[in-house]
């Protein structure tokens, strides 16, 4: 008997440390395997807000191309360039996307660094200027006396006084006022303004939110080699994990790839994700992202660095009186984690 009840007790007590481990596993999926323990815990800002020319870091992780390389990513708001720089060297995030312009310019005029470039998301710049019909604004010189709004870390505000320049108008004429990345497209709906930083492939929020047609002044008409967004992550970071950079950038370049050849799936994933996103006008921002993220050499890979136009995106900045130091190429990118054209 007291074998008998020896056998129940041990059997008993198996049973309820199969059931603690069980519990404190809960990582363990369906089939046993372990998720998410050996993943690294990343945070990934996007650019600008919630926008469908963002839904790519969405899309890499609804689709497990994060997971897949080892990473567990909390995608968070940018606020543009200045923040992104900002936020990242700070260390509250991994990665993030800025204008390469903007970034130039934080970098030789002493405003930031501690960062590097790794993988090109837009071969062309994507700033501009956008108003709406009906605020007399459609070209470069009738900017001039108009109050614009946009954030303060903005690669469009921060560009502004470069582009005035090589567009001939006097930019001390032009008035600019703070926003936020999410609302300045409801400031320029209110008339409260007469125009907004923006992306150009933004045009289709635009004219959803505000009823109207919109007017966009490219900053890519009077400054030709520059490229647009790039993705950034710290020096530190670079330095001391570089093999996860590179896996980070290829799941990230492929959930652009994937975007951009999906692009209603992946604005209904961006609008799964981030509030007061339009499905139809993500979609279209896509399409016409596509343009700009695909290299005119249809041989050449995503995400790619030319050192040379790089080079002339610095002489055109230095030419204009926008830089107060020279830079090199490589002081803001790493080729060696860039991918390889």
């Amino acid at each position: 008997m007291r074998r008998l009840t020896r056998t129940v007790a041990a059997a008993t007590m198996a049973t309820a440390l199969a059931l603690v481990s069980a519990c404190s596993s809960g990582s363990d999926d369906a089939d046993g395997n372990d998720v998410g323990s050996s993943l690294e815990q990343v945070t990934y800002l996007t650019s600008f807000g919630n926008f469908g020319r963002d839904a790519y870091a969405w899309v890499a992780k609804e689709k497990g191309y994060f997971k897949d390389a080892g990473f567990d990513v909390e995608i968070k708001p940018g606020q543009g360039t200045g923040s992104v720089i900002q936020t990242v060297v700070g260390g509250q995030a991994h990665f993030g996307p800025i204008d390469l312009t903007g970034g130039l310019l934080q970098l030789g005029n002493g405003d930031a660094k501690d960062f590097v470039a790794v993988a090109a998301i837009q071969q062309r710049t994507m700033a501009a200027i956008a108003t709406v019909d009906g605020t007399g604004i459609t070209t470069p010189k009738d900017l001039e006396g108009k109050t614009l709004a946009d954030t303060p870390g903005s690669v469009v505000r921060n560009l502004f006084p470069t582009y005035a320049r090589m567009a001939g108008i006097d930019y001390t004429k032009v008035k600019w006022v703070n926003g936020e990345a999410q609302t300045l497209m409801g400031t320029l709906a209110s008339g409260s303004v007469d125009g907004i930083g923006q992306f150009v492939v933004g045009q289709p929020t635009i004219e959803a939110v505000t009823k109207k047609k919109a007017v966009l002044l490219p900053y890519s008409n009077v400054m030709q080699d520059l490229y647009g967004n790039v993705l950034i992550t710290s020096k530190q970071y670079a330095t001391e994990k570089p093999e996860q950079v590179k896996k980070f950038t290829e799941a990230l370049l492929k959930g652009l790839e994937y975007a951009l050849a999906n692009p209603q799936e992946a604005a209904e994933i961006l609008a799964k994700n981030a509030e007061a996103v339009v499905p139809a006008a993500a979609a279209a921002e896509l399409q016409l992202m596509a343009g700009y993220v695909r290299s005119s050499n249809s041989g050449t890979a995503l995400g790619t660095l030319d050192s040379g136009r790089v080079a002339k995106s610095i002489a055109i900045l230095r030419g204009a009186g926008a830089l107060k130091s020279d830079l090199t190429p490589d002081q803001i990118i790493d080729f060696n984690l860039a991918p390889k054209a």
